[in-house]
């Protein structure tokens, strides 16, 4: 097992720069995860720590080991594609095996690495079938196994799940989560889907244009993200952003939004924006206050079983909010939105840094 630390990292595409100096360390064992908008870095970034994109500057350590001339063979790593990339002429026997074929080791010998592979991926009754006759989540599952014979130091994932339906993502995000419980290996997971990256990661790096915005464990970044884009991609649904004024007296400032003006401690820009994420801004029944309070419109219900999900046409604009699973507004109809102040998230609207 070993730690990746990243330097002052740098990937340019001729003229373009696409990497702009990142810093980051990897802890050993540690279950880092990627995440961002298509064309944000986060694959590129992975792809240099395998070796497979050359590096324009700044240095990667695996192991305490600077690898930048290294070929990817030379650098103790494995990575899952997001393309399975499996033979489908070979079993799953010799698709794991595969993993194995520079590894010196005699035929019974890797025999017996294979089926100890098989019998933590819960393989070991389809080690004679073809490819061809497993379902996706089994495919990935060999295809990690593939990767895991090798006993490397460090895990890469590339969009592993993508190819997945709902189902088989659920279900495979536990058994990785499982297996990096059980093996301790440091793992470097990258996706789009924040779902993926709540559940799984110890620490979430969210990537914008190149550039790393925050680093923190999931809750972290979810209860206290650094700026707007943050606070809108980590957490589902997406968190409610409008804008608001300012205005600060006695050291103390007053924020115009809603029915009442809200006092809040502390000097305020004039121009905010208020985060509240759907769960926290809730249809009002009659006669319920809040400390914000906002009215509007309904135009979309979502009913999601235990909970129901409101699309409220209100000031600030189209607003998303929990309403009650038995008696859901109709569509059409007025209502009231309320938050309490602990709900919401404040941030500059010129920086959209959080305040």
């Amino acid at each position: 097992m070993a730690g990746i630390a990243i330097d002052k990292l740098v990937k340019r595409y001729g003229a373009t720069q696409v990497v702009h100096g990142i810093d980051l360390t990897i802890e050993d064992g540690e279950f880092v995860v990627f995440v961002g908008p298509s064309g944000c870095g986060k694959s590129t970034t992975l792809r240099m720590i395998a070796g497979l994109e050359d590096i324009n500057d700044g240095t990667i350590s695996i192991g305490g080991q600077v690898v930048n001339r290294l070929e990817p063979k030379e650098r103790n790593i494995a990575m899952v594609f997001q393309n399975y990339a499996i033979y489908p002429h070979m079993s799953v026997a010799e698709n794991i095996a595969f993993g194995l074929y520079t590894s010196g080791l005699d035929k019974a010998q890797k025999r017996k690495r294979v089926e100890e592979v098989a019998e933590v991926l819960g393989l070991t009754k389809l080690l004679e079938r073809r490819p061809s006759a497993l379902s996706g989540g089994q495919r990935q599952r060999v295809a990690i196994g593939r990767a895991m014979v090798r006993d490397p130091a460090v895990f890469l994932f590339d969009e592993p799940l993508s190819n997945l339906d709902a189902q088989l993502r659920a279900q495979m995000r536990l058994e990785i989560k499982r297996l990096h419980q059980r093996l301790g290996t440091t793992i470097v997971f990258v996706t789009h889907d924040q779902v993926e990256a709540m559940t799984l990661a110890d620490r979430i790096v969210v990537m914008r244009d190149g550039h790393i915005l925050q680093v923190g464990a999931p809750m972290e970044l979810y209860e206290k993200p650094a700026d707007v884009f943050t606070a809108r991609f980590i957490g589902s649904p997406t968190m409610n952003v409008v804008p608001a004024k300012a205005t600060a007296d006695a050291g103390r400032s007053t924020l115009q939004l809603g029915e009442t003006p809200l006092a809040w401690s502390g000097l305020l820009p004039p121009e905010v924006l208020v985060g509240v994420r759907p769960q926290e801004l809730r249809v009002l029944e009659q006669g319920e206050s809040a400390d914000l309070v906002l009215s509007g419109t309904v135009v979309v219900v979502e009913p999601l079983g235990p909970e129901t999900f409101v699309h409220v046409e209100a000031e600030g604009g189209l607003l998303l909010a929990s309403a009650s699973a038995k008696h859901p507004p109709i569509v059409g109809s007025a209502v009231r939105l309320g938050a309490s102040a602990s709900g919401l998230r404040l941030f500059d609207a010129k920086s959209e840094r959080a305040l």
